[in-house]
């Protein structure tokens, strides 16, 4: 991907000045000599390393003896139905694993005991109603309840992710675009992943102007969005333009593309992340990023909004969140090769993050 201008470049610059870049020489025999944010500029390839390690560990707060619980995040995913169970506890599990307090799972009835079953450590609500459960007359009425219990817990979550396995029942589709408007109106950040990219992409006013969104599309996702958006098809020669082009279509909304690197944009700059990283492609991955994401967002605009920065919560929870994956999903894939599955990544989540951010007292 390539061209885009110089005052990106410097934006980027400053972004890692901002942050107190640059690390000491006891941290250089860590594992993070690949570890990089790439900017592509033009046709040479100009790249830029920076100090991705800088960012993680500005952002990621210190384990306080004093702090309560819920004050280094409270997340909810909203998605489980009766075929897709695995996905939210993938999302809501990794965002506890890196280090969130509190991780809530608003599913289906049918979804609910067995994500409760994966694990006793998530807060899980069975609210959700798909059409086949509610008669045409009700749906009006069991669209309001849905609503106002999750309205209920909103104004305590720090982020709010849409998508891992919602599936695509109409009436649901309907009760999630509620809620994300809700979130909105509340200002908690919306990361959209899986069939949430669907529901967005079929509805872009569910987020076009919000900046604290963040899309995470593969490939074909993505492809679907520069289709509905830009209306054209991916263009891979300038790609690091058209992603530009497509953030600021959104009106600000970050986007995540994922893929052998993964390129970040808000309209007005673009990072890449390729460091790590694994071969083996096993689903579920892209769960974990989303909730990573979360987790990191809200720490980012925790430390944000302590004042003295300037740079954009949104990228930098996109930068740490894909970081740590990539990390989790090398190590995962040192120790178990092809058989590598995406507990396996989730299991290796907090060692990534030790060693890329020394745990501080």
């Amino acid at each position: 991907m390539v061209g885009y201008s110089a005052a990106v470049i410097r934006r980027q610059q400053f972004l890692i000045r901002c942050l107190g870049g640059g690390y000491n020489s006891r941290n250089k025999n860590l594992h993070y000599s690949s570890l990089r944010m790439q900017s592509l500029m033009g046709g040479g390839g100009l790249t830029l390393e920076s100090d991705v390690i800088s960012i993680l560990r500005s952002i990621t707060p210190s384990l306080d003896p004093s702090r309560h619980k819920g004050q280094a995040g409270k997340i909810a995913v909203v998605g489980g139905c009766r075929e897709y169970t695995g996905a939210p506890y993938f999302s809501a599990i990794s965002a506890l694993k890196i280090g969130a307090d509190l991780s809530h799972v608003f599913c289906t009835k049918d979804a609910a005991p067995v994500i409760k079953s994966y694990s006793p450590e998530l807060i899980v609500h069975p609210i959700l109603e798909e059409s086949y459960s509610v008669r045409d007359e009700h749906k009006r009425s069991t669209s309001a309840k849905v609503i106002a219990e999750v309205d209920k817990w909103m104004e305590i979550f720090d982020c709010l992710v849409v998508g891992p396995g919602l599936g695509r029942d109409p009436f649901l589709l309907d009760c999630v675009s509620e809620i994300m408007k809700h979130a909105r109106q509340s200002n908690v950040p919306i990361v959209v992943d899986g069939d949430g990219l669907f529901l967005v992409t079929n509805c872009l006013d569910l987020v076009k102007d919000y900046q604290l969104a963040v899309l995470t599309p593969n490939v074909n996702e993505y492809k679907r969005l520069i289709q509905k958006v830009l209306n054209c098809e991916v263009n891979y020669q300038d790609g690091t333009q058209q992603l530009l082009s497509l953030a600021k279509g959104l009106g600000g909304v970050t986007i995540l593309r994922k893929g052998e690197s993964d390129y970040i944009s808000n309209g007005e700059e673009v990072s890449a992340v390729n460091m790590f990283g694994s071969p083996r492609r096993c689903g579920g991955q892209g769960d974990i990023l989303s909730g990573s994401v979360a987790v990191f967002l809200s720490w980012a605009r925790q430390r944000v909004g302590k004042g003295g920065w300037s740079a954009s919560p949104t990228i930098l929870g996109c930068i740490a969140g894909s970081a740590i994956l990539r990390k989790a999903a090398s190590l995962a894939f040192e120790n178990k090769r092809r058989s590598t599955l995406t507990s396996d990544i989730i299991e290796c989540l907090g060692e990534s993050l030790d060693e890329l951010s020394p745990v501080s007292f």
